[in-house]
């Protein structure tokens, strides 16, 4: 008489974590590069589906970002213009086309020699 085969036992082991996100998943500067796979239009489309008046896109002059799309809390603080060149210096030189890059662009101003008149 012949032995059926036995069947092998099966376990699992799982391990699982989870976090809050917000939409957009991004809170200060997108980085669009040539060719990246939803194309700046596409981008900003959803960026302005859901969260309509917190971003604003900037076209950009470089041979691999295309456009970037800024938190308007940080251009309140500081203009446009220093923003690109700050990213211009450290983050577009280690862009490659068809990418999107995730920016956390953490601001802070200070003032000295603040004078107060005497009334």
């Amino acid at each position: 008489m012949k032995s059926s085969p036995q069947k092998a036992k099966v376990a699992y082991s799982v391990s699982v974590s989870c976090e809050t996100i917000s939409l957009p998943p991004f809170e200060d500067i997108l980085v669009l590069s040539y060719r990246c796979p939803q194309g700046k239009i596409g981008v900003s489309k959803c960026i302005n589906l859901l969260s309509p008046e917190d971003f604003e896109m900037i076209a950009i002059d470089h041979d691999t970002v295309e456009a970037i799309i800024v938190s308007k809390k940080i251009l309140k603080k500081m203009p446009a213009k220093k923003v690109v060149e700050t990213l211009n210096r450290t983050v577009f030189p280690m862009v490659s086309q068809g990418e999107i890059v995730k920016v956390d662009f953490k601001l802070t101003a200070s003032w000295s020699n603040i004078e107060i008149d005497d009334d």
